[in-house]
């Protein structure tokens, strides 16, 4: 498969990231981690006039989509600047109900899809039934609805609350156990179908922010050899330290083609999408994860230190490598649908 980003596309990546590099991204996440989301959610309600949140929601709900390749890259700015808040999980409901009103049931879509897009309505979701799901659902406290598919009968719930808020390897990423509702808001084979594509689109969403993750991280250590002096001459210079930094660009340079991939096969309603995410997703968190470990060691103690930004890339970098499928996981399914 030949595939390039066209310049549009390009100034979009490009105009996002002049827009968050503008937003003091940092501070917003270090006061997410402490409960303070005010500072975040003027950052996503910029990322709101900006159409990011209508990338996966049709013209009909009031999005721009579904356009796969252009949340690709949103998701690849998103992650290069640490942006708070379950951005993978509101495009997750967004294909979710989407999926739902395909099949004749648009009242939720309806209720939440075009507040989702003008960023009047936070929602995030917990899909423990579907492959990479997870019970807990992320910033379930900061949000005005949280959907829940427990799995076993296709039902599908409207939290009613949740639990106690727990923080995960992310500080900024902060889990709760959703309580659902006595009865479902939708149920049936439709749900299943709907769960399963929203499954799908977190872990494509989830592998391009990782990637994007991945590429900030490589981009500050670069910055940081070039600066730091051992023996009178920058650290950048030594050949081991060129081929570590050039082993971590291979393996984004290797990724970022399978995010791509995984987006074209997504758009156009591919058998083999649910594959192509999979191995996406395990390249990208790979990719991101030996970026991680390479920046830490590189960086020396002070790569250890929580006041120093590079400490948000990290948690973020270890945290995503598992949401939404583990790497082991992603291949293991990656050769299940391939065999099919």
């Amino acid at each position: 498969m030949r595939f390039a980003l066209d310049d549009e596309q390009r100034e979009f990546g490009r105009t996002l990231g002049r827009m968050l590099g503008a937003a003091d991204v940092p501070a917003a996440v270090r006061a997410w981690a402490q409960g303070d989301h005010g500072p975040g959610l003027a950052v996503w309600e910029r990322l709101a006039r900006a159409g990011v949140f209508g990338l996966a929601v049709p013209e009909a709900f009031g999005g721009a989509g579904p356009l796969p390749v252009e949340a690709a890259v949103a998701f690849t700015e998103l992650g290069r600047h640490a942006v708070p808040g379950p951005v993978v999980e509101t495009a997750a409901v967004s294909v979710l109900l989407t999926r739902l009103a395909e099949a004749g049931r648009p009242v939720l879509a309806e209720a939440w899809l075009p507040r989702v897009c003008d960023g009047g309505a936070r929602v995030t979701a917990a899909l423990p039934g579907a492959p990479g799901g997870s019970p807990y659902a992320l910033d379930a406290d900061v949000c005005d609805a949280v959907f829940v598919a427990p799995g076993g009968p296709d039902d599908l719930f409207l939290a009613t609350g949740h639990g106690p808020v727990q923080p995960s390897l992310d500080p900024a990423r902060r889990l709760a156990l959703p309580r659902c509702g006595a009865e479902p808001v939708a149920a049936g084979r439709a749900v299943r179908e709907a769960v399963r594509l929203a499954a799908d689109w977190a872990a494509f969403a989830a592998a391009a922010q990782v990637l994007g993750v991945g590429l900030a991280l490589l981009e500050r250590t670069v910055g940081y050899v070039r600066q730091r002096q051992q023996f009178g001459v920058p650290v950048g210079a030594f050949q081991a330290v060129k081929h570590r930094l050039a082993d971590v660009r291979v393996g984004l340079e290797f990724a970022g083609p399978l995010v791509y991939g995984a987006a074209v096969a997504l758009a156009a309603g591919a058998p083999g999408a649910g594959a192509e995410v999979a191995a996406a997703k395990a390249a990208a968190s790979d990719a991101a994860y030996a970026a991680a470990r390479a920046a830490l060691q590189l960086h020396g103690a002070i790569g250890y230190t929580a006041e120093y930004d590079l400490s948000l890339w990290l948690g973020k970098a270890r945290a995503l490598r598992s949401a939404w499928g583990a790497p082991a996981d992603c291949r293991a399914r990656t050769l299940d649908l391939f065999s099919l």
